[in-house]
């Protein structure tokens, strides 16, 4: 009788776990869907989602209040589940993390390039892959720019006193934005024979164009006087956004403490290096020399194709990782809208997309109304050591093959909850990683190109962290990028704007010191049995969450993650 009343028990409370379970993955589904994609429809249509391909991003504070009200509703839900349920916690963050952008740091407030690329992004994501018939995708298009009025009317009612530098990197951008929609939209869709159809789209595109001239002319003569605001989000919103974006909580001191042992070991390991290319000529002329050994413009994207190749095939020979797909990203120019903070990015199909499944591997080239200076410091950045160490981060074993792994992640949450550390981290990693099992020949031209791209990143740790605590001025952000990160001018002043309105962009260094902590810490758990390849694609199954989240599941413990 005990025998099958225990029996009894354990099948009762298998039935409830599974039924919680259930409840639970519908829980995560609906928050997805009520709570994040019907205010921005454009990630929804990223994510593989097309029943958001007609709808149009919401930035209205109206939109902002409808929104809290929803994560408050789905706060109280996820909370009412035990804290052992598996993304309980993830899902509890992103929920804090959107409360805290929406109702702390406000860019809706504050970024008026947050409306004109959210515009661009909104045509981009229906017309960049061939996910329905080209008339569908064209009619969908149509109704988002029919919105955009609204949009760009949301623009002028939320921008109270934004920061100069962003109404200035709106203004830069603009010209791009209009370019983008007068030529690059209509020859997306060239192909349509539907005349009605077609005339229906001149008439919403003229218009949007119309709307996006006359949003920079406001820019330029009304909201750019008055752009006296401060874009620092200050110490409190900082640790916040660290916790709920990465599940980090270490104190900002030894945050700093920690970037900048990493910077000066960089610095050392790069002054080591060149004095082996020359010890008679100092790093930076080393530097300078090292960045005049460039593609011309025009060969660029060219180059980075020829270097694909020969990464797959190592990482699969010296079994670094699993490649799941033959199937190779397409290299292409950057799109407009994102070429004034951004060297190089990867487009991948979002996880649920299951039609268009092509990857875009986004070059920044220089624009055709540089002058010869700006053109030759922005080609420095891509010297032939950069070309590699970006074809890694971003392709093989960046973020191309990380996206390959996504369908192994074991849930929805982990699918579509992004931590930049793991993100980022991850590509980062693999820079350094390559050249340390051997790519390369330990030639000391790459490794000095990857340890650049390493400075720019410590830069990056230190500039956001100071600049938005108050303890770095703009123009001192600059000089840190020269002087500390090794970089021009033109790429100093880039990054500093970027870390204005991208705060915790320590998160390619962070999360590549998380994860060399985590390997280390799985190599001694395993022993014998651990292997580089069986770590990596342990790493890479686990989806995208923040990396405390990894250790717990790779490591069975909840110990530091640095």
């Amino acid at each position: 009788m005990v025998k099958t009343g225990l029996v009894v028990a354990i099948a009762l409370m298998t039935t409830v776990d599974t039924a919680q379970a259930q409840n639970w993955d519908k829980l995560v589904e609906r928050y997805f869907h009520e709570a994040i994609y019907p205010f921005s429809p454009s990630n929804g249509v990223q994510s593989g989602f097309h029943q958001y391909d007609a709808k149009l991003d919401d930035f209205s504070a109206a939109g902002v209040r409808r929104q809290d009200d929803i994560l408050h509703a789905f706060e109280k839900e996820v909370s009412a589940y035990p804290a052992s349920t598996p993304d309980r916690d993830l899902v509890l963050a992103n929920i804090h993390a959107t409360l805290l952008a929406n109702d702390s740091i406000r860019m809706w407030e504050k970024n008026p390039d947050a409306y004109s690329s959210a515009a661009s992004n909104a045509a981009f994501v229906i017309m960049s892959r061939n996910f329905a018939p080209v008339d569908a995708r064209l009619r969908s298009l149509i109704a988002r720019e029919k919105q955009m009025p609204k949009l760009f009317a949301d623009a002028r009612a939320n921008l109270k006193n934004p920061p100069k530098v962003y109404t200035e990197v709106a203004i830069e951008q603009l010209p791009g934005i209009v370019s983008f929609f007068e030529k690059d939209v209509p020859l997306a869709f060239a192909q349509v024979k539907d005349k009605v159809l077609n005339d229906e789209f001149r008439k919403s595109n003229a218009a949007v164009v119309a709307d996006l001239k006359a949003y920079e002319l406001w820019l330029k003569t009304d909201l750019l006087p008055r752009s006296k605001g401060d874009f620092r989000i200050g110490a409190d919103n900082y640790r916040k956004k660290l916790a709920y974006d990465e599940m980090v909580d270490i104190p900002l001191d030894k945050l700093l403490q920690i970037g900048y042992t990493d910077l000066r070991k960089n610095q050392q390991w790069f002054r080591d290096t060149a004095k082996t290319i020359n010890p008679k000529k100092t790093p930076g002329q080393i530097l300078d020399e090292s960045g005049k050994n460039h593609p011309a413009p025009d060969k660029l994207l060219q180059a980075f194709r020829d270097t694909l190749e020969g990464l797959r095939g190592y990482i699969e020979s010296k079994k670094i990782a699993t490649v799941p797909s033959r199937v190779m990203p397409l290299i292409e120019e950057t799109p407009p809208f994102m070429r004034a903070l951004t060297f190089a990015s990867m487009d991948m199909p979002g996880p649920y997309e299951k039609v268009a499944k092509e990857s875009f591997f986004n070059v920044t080239l220089p624009e055709k109304t540089w002058t010869k200076t700006q053109v030759d410091e922005h080609m420095a950045a891509f010297n032939h050591g950069v070309i590699l160490s970006t074809a890694i981060h971003e392709a093989f074993p960046g973020h191309y093959l990380q996206g390959l792994w996504i369908d192994k992640a074991p849930s929805m949450a982990r699918r579509l909850i992004a931590a930049n550390t793991y993100v980022e981290g991850w590509a980062h990693y693999t820079e350094q990683m390559m050249l340390d099992e051997g790519y390369g020949n330990n030639d000391p031209v790459l490794r000095l190109g990857q340890l650049q791209d390493a400075l720019l990143r410590n830069a990056r740790f230190i500039v956001g962290i100071e600049m938005h605590t108050g303890k770095m001025t703009f123009e001192q952000g600059v000089d840190f990028f020269l002087k500390e990160g090794f970089q021009t001018r033109t790429n100093g002043e880039r990054e500093t704007k970027r870390g204005t309105s991208d705060p915790t962009y320590l998160y390619y260094t962070l999360g590549k010191l998380e994860i060399l902590k985590l390997r280390e810490d799985y190599r001694k758990k395993l022993g014998p049995k651990y292997t580089l390849q069986e770590f990596h694609n342990r790493f890479l199954s686990q989806g995208m969450p923040p990396i405390k989240v990894a250790r717990k599941e790779m490591l069975g413990d909840d110990s530091p993650v640095l």
